[in-house]
């Protein structure tokens, strides 16, 4: 006797588990570190977007892709976040269907988003090692502008196709998610008919899409730069432009290794349980988008000089009023 699917999704809710090996004594240390990688993400990367736009000396090419990968990662944040923080404060777990499949999209978008100006920064680099003297010319501030909002633009518009093709998938009885946040697999997972294997066999093609596609280009381009550094006869000249990819090398591992870790170890056949899964997934979404900050900050020659340059001016300010107030 065959079984027929009607079209018809009969849940309104989702549960969103999050941790789900975690015990209940340790909620309220884990909602604090949450709140406080939340904060940690919205007021490190709001500084960052204050400084470029503030601050002229910084109006190039390479601090305006800084200014994007801020903005995926502060939107990241504020996506994800406030959700599981209140699972663990008030016990929230309930999702309706609208909101997680608005989450699913926006993760997903935004993950997309962030690996292709990863790739833009790495051919960014690129051209200025093997093509200095061309590189004024072909990367402008508008070349980067128009690159980095399509990738917002075309990134958005491809993901409405796979969120609207997993709301093809009927949702009859299971509605538990073992995630933190509402993602593409978990959701499809809980499908009733026949195509969820078809379904989520798209969407793991998207997702596999959407992480080589640009990491193949971010690995030739680091490559050649690694061999234009090798030519290099001054050992000085060698620093130099490892010191300026530095930041964004830096950057682009924090994105792309953990990531590659999961697909290998699934692809290889070494299982994750739950725990660890999650626990790795967190990881992942949150780390770069809280280092981030501290690299541009740290890491990146005009950033930190301009920094420097303000705190000194503020610290003369104080010593001149200070010195007003005595007299």
């Amino acid at each position: 006797m065959n079984t027929y699917y009607i079209n018809i999704t009969i849940i309104k809710d989702f549960i969103i588990t999050g941790f789900p090996g975690l015990s209940p004594r340790y909620y309220g240390p884990v909602s604090v570190l949450l709140f406080l990688t939340f904060i940690a993400i919205v007021v490190g990367n709001a500084f960052i977007l204050t400084v470029i736009v503030y601050e002229r000396t910084l109006h190039k090419p390479t601090y305006w892709i800084f200014f994007h990968l801020a903005m995926t990662d502060i939107i990241f944040g504020f996506v994800t976040l406030p959700k599981v923080i209140a699972r663990y404060w008030w016990n929230d777990m309930t999702s309706s269907f609208g909101a997680c499949f608005t989450q699913m999209y926006f993760v997903h978008s935004l993950g997309a988003t962030h690996s292709l100006i990863l790739m833009i920064m790495a051919l960014d680099r690129f051209v200025a090692i093997w093509f200095p003297f061309k590189y004024p010319v072909t990367i402008t501030n508008k070349t980067v502008s128009i690159a980095c909002s399509m990738c917002w633009v075309v990134t958005f518009i491809r993901m409405l196709g796979i969120v609207l093709h997993a709301l093809t998938l009927p949702y009859c009885d299971q509605n538990v998610i073992t995630q933190c946040y509402c993602d593409l697999i978990s959701i499809t997972r809980l499908g009733c008919s026949e195509d969820v294997a078809y379904v989520i066999a798209v969407s793991l093609g998207n997702a596999l899409f959407n992480l080589l596609v640009p990491l193949s280009f971010i690995i030739i381009s680091y490559f050649s730069i690694i061999i234009a550094v090798m030519r290099m006869s001054h050992n000085e000249s060698r620093h130099k432009v490892m010191s300026t990819c530095a930041p964004q090398i830096f950057i682009t591992c924090l994105y792309y290794v953990p990531r590659c870790f999961v697909y290998l170890a699934h692809y290889l056949g070494f299982a994750l349980s739950v725990d660890a899964r999650v626990v790795i997934t967190m990881l992942y979404s949150l780390i770069p988008a809280v280092v981030n900050p501290l690299i541009y900050c740290f890491k990146t020659k005009d950033i930190k000089e301009t920094l420097m340059q303000r705190l000194t001016r503020f610290k003369n300010t104080k010593v001149s009023i200070a010195i007003k107030i005595v007299k």
